[in-house]
């Protein structure tokens, strides 16, 4: 029997699955249902007459043969993607940057203006639920997280220190026992995170500053939450300031002995790290973040509220 010829099409399709690791959720990323994803992986097997995928219950895992195959069919993606970055319209299509939730709520989002601004053709997807996205299986152009990748296939550069404090509200501190020292926080309730749901244990903030788990009463998976619940003045928390910036009505509790410092590492695909449009997305980071140094790293000193004169009352 005749071979077919490869359709180039089934190749869009083939990246959906190696990337998504199953037909529905490359359908969802496709915008079209799954069966005209397994026709387009059947068709492609039959034209190059290797199996691809093995059918597993959890998903699709790439044979050998489907390895060797997406590398070039990347290789290719990157070359196309070349192309477009040098054209008169700049950046094209999308890209998917996976990142803490406080640093791309309170600090990308509001930023990304500029970029979609000088490049009209691209979609920037942000994804902030770093526990599910995979910067190895292409589920992420850029990372943006608290730990350091293993290995020799990715490329790791610092983005940013960034500080954090003990925050409350104004009338929380005025309702409950004064915090002259750090052992005055044993008397207060703690906002934090889940402990079992913590994907990177940069994120235990309260560990960092040895805030004893007993006082964290009020636990979720999202520091916006935390700094809600800080602002209802139900509880204390440890938030960045950049992010704790956006409810001006914070006070910084004991800022001069009570801080931690956490790091910021910008992600690339050590394939994909030279390639001039993950270059130009990197350096638009580094540029706003270089920017916003007085954001990310505050003097302790300058969070001290304003002491109230002793000679009026």
């Amino acid at each position: 029997m005749t071979r077919r010829g490869l359709d180039w099409r089934d190749l869009q399709y083939f990246l959906a699955v190696a990337r998504g690791g199953s037909l529905s959720v490359a359908a969802r990323a496709l915008s079209v249902d799954h069966a005209t994803v397994g026709r387009h992986i059947q068709s492609l097997e039959d034209a190059t007459g290797t199996t691809l995928f093995e059918r597993h219950l959890r998903g699709y895992a790439l044979t050998r043969q489907g390895e060797r195959l997406l590398a070039r069919v990347e290789a290719m993606e990157h070359e196309a993607r070349e192309v477009e970055a040098g054209g008169e319209g700049g950046l094209s299509g999308t890209v998917r940057i996976s990142a803490l939730e406080g640093f791309a709520n309170f600090f990308l989002a509001p930023r990304i203006g500029a970029l979609l601004a000088t490049n009209p053709a691209l979609t920037v997807e942000m994804v902030t639920i770093q526990q599910i996205v995979s910067l190895s299986r292409r589920q992420a152009d850029i990372a943006v997280t608290l730990t350091l990748p293993s290995g020799n296939r990715f490329v790791a550069e610092k983005l940013t220190d960034y500080r954090l404090f003990i925050y409350a509200s104004a009338d929380y501190l005025a309702r409950h026992k004064p915090v002259r020292s750090p052992a005055d926080l044993s008397h207060h309730m703690f906002a934090g995170y889940v402990d079992e749901l913590l994907f990177t244990r940069g994120l235990d903030y309260l560990e960092g500053l040895g805030i004893a788990p007993r006082l964290v009463r009020i636990q979720n998976s999202s520091i916006q939450a935390q700094m809600e619940a800080v602002a209802a003045g139900l509880c204390l928390a440890v938030l960045p300031a950049f992010v704790a910036a956006s409810r001006p009505g914070l006070v910084r509790v004991l800022p001069l002995s009570m801080n931690l410092t956490r790091t910021y590492w910008l992600i690339t695909r050590a394939d994909e790290s030279r390639t001039s449009r993950i270059r130009h997305l990197s350096g638009v980071l580094r540029q706003e973040v270089e920017q916003a140094q007085a954001m990310f790293l505050p003097l302790p000193e300058a969070a001290l509220p304003p002491r109230p004169d002793k000679g009026s009352r």
